[in-house]
C-alpha cells in the first residue's frame, strides 16, 4: 500500500510540477519537491484507507484519495522546519536550505537565507491547496467527500491551531504537562490519527457510533504518537529520526518528556535544567548531560508508562466500535508501529 500511495503522489506532483510550477522562476523548485515526497511512512494515509476498509471494499479510488494526505503532510513538514529552523529532513538538507543555496549560487541580491525560507513557505502552500485537488479528482462521488468534508476542515484547522500554541509555549516559562499534551493533540495527535481515521470511516458509510469510537481509538494513539515523538526528538540521531543530534534539546522545545523531567527533578536538577535552557549552545557534552539529567528524574519511564496507557485505551474502543476482527488487528498493528519505535 504505502508503495502504491507514493506512486500516486509522485505521479501528482510530476504533472502539477510540469503543468504549473514550471514557469515560477525557481528551476530547482519541482525537483525539491519530488524529492521531499518519494518516500515517508504514509502513517496519515493508511490511517484513512483503514477507516474506509472499516465499512466499504478495496477500492482505487479511496487509496489515491488517502494520497492526498501525503501532500497535507508535506505543507506541514516545509513550514515545520522553516518554523523550527531545522537544517534536515529525512537525511537530507530541509528544503530552505536548498533553497538558499540555489539562491547564493546564483549570486542573487538580498538574502539566501530568507529567500530559501520564503521559498520553502511557498512550495508548501502549493502542497496544500494540491491535496484538496487531488482528494478532488479521484473518483469518489459528491456524496462520499460531502462526508469527509467536515473532519478535512477540521483537520487542517487543528493543524494551524496547533502550531499557534506550538509558537507561544515556550519552555523557559516551564509549562504544565497538561498544556503540552493539549499542543500535542492539535498539531501532531490529531492530525496524524483521529482525523485521517475518521475522515476515512465517513467517507465508507461508517455509523456515528463507530465513527466515534475510532476518533476515541485515534486520539489515544496519536497522543502515544506524539510522546513517542517527543522521546525520539531528546534520544534521537539523525540515522533514526532524520533530523539533527537531540533537536528538541536543541531548539529547546517544551516537549512531554523535557517537562517531566523538570518537573519530576530535585532543586540541584532544576538549577542545571536552566542552566541548560538558557544556555547559548550546547555542544555534545551539554546534549549528553541533559540528556542524563532526564533520565535520573525517572521521566522516560514515566512517559512510556502514559503510552502503555493510552495503546491500552486504543484497544479497548476497538473492543467496542463495531468493526470486524480482521480491522480491529489491522488497527491494534498500526497502534504498535505508531508507538514502539525505537531511538
Amino acid at each position: 500500500m504505502r508503495q502504491q500511495v507514493l506512486a500516486e503522489v509522485s505521479d501528482f506532483v510530476s504533472a502539477r510540477c510540469a503543468d504549473e510550477l514550471g514557469e515560477c522562476g525557481v528551476d530547482v523548485a519541482g525537483g525539491i519537491l519530488r524529492e521531499f515526497v518519494k518516500d515517508g511512512k504514509c502513517l496519515r494515509s493508511t490511517f484513512m484507507y483503514l477507516g474506509w476498509l472499516c465499512a466499504a471494499p478495496a477500492s482505487d479510488a479511496a487509496l489515491a484519495a488517502t494520497a492526498s494526505l501525503e501532500l497535507l503532510h508535506a505543507f506541514a513538514l516545509l513550514q515545520d522546519d522553516v518554523m523550527d529552523d531545522s537544517s534536515s529532513r529525512r537525511g537530507r538538507p530541509a528544503a530552505h536550505i536548498q533553497f538558499a543555496r540555489w539562491h547564493s549560487e546564483r549570486g542573487l541580491s538580498g538574502s539566501s537565507r530568507r529567500f530559501g525560507e520564503s521559498a520553502a513557505v511557498l512550495l508548501g502552500d502549493l502542497c496544500l491547496i494540491w491535496a484538496e485537488q487531488m482528494l478532488r479528482s479521484t473518483g469518489l462521488d459528491r456524496h462520499q467527500l460531502e462526508r469527509a468534508w467536515p473532519r478535512y476542515n477540521a483537520m487542517r484547522t487543528e493543524l494551524a491551531i496547533g502550531q499557534f500554541a506550538d509558537l507561544a509555549i515556550d519552555l523557559r516559562n516551564l509549562p504544565s504537562m497538561e498544556s503540552v499534551l493539549e499542543v500535542a493533540r492539535k498539531k501532531s495527535g490529531n492530525y496524524t490519527v483521529r482525523r485521517p481515521l475518521e475522515i476515512g470511516a465517513a467517507m465508507a458509510g461508517c455509523g456515528p457510533r463507530t465513527v466515534a469510537m475510532l476518533g476515541e481509538y485515534g486520539s489515544a494513539v496519536g497522543e502515544a504518537f506524539q510522546l513517542r515523538d517527543d522521546i525520539l526528538g531528546t534520544f534521537g540521531t539523525p540515522e533514526t529520526t532524520g533530523k539533527p543530534n537531540g533537536g528538541d534539546l536543541q531548539e529547546r522545545k517544551a516537549t512531554s518528556v523535557i517537562v517531566a523531567a523538570y518537573h519530576m527533578g530535585d532543586a540541584a536538577t532544576r538549577r542545571q535544567f536552566g542552566e541548560l535552557i538558557n544556555s547559548d549552545h550546547l555542544d555534545d557534552d551539554a546534549l549528553h548531560r541533559w540528556r542524563s539529567l532526564i533520565c535520573a528524574t525517572g521521566a522516560v519511564s514515566y512517559i512510556e508508562e502514559m503510552i502503555s496507557d493510552r495503546v491500552e485505551i486504543a484497544r479497548t474502543a476497538l473492543d467496542d466500535s463495531g468493526i470486524d476482527v480482521a480491522m480491529q488487528d489491522a488497527l491494534a498493528d498500526m497502534a504498535g508501529v505508531c508507538t514502539r519505535r525505537a531511538a
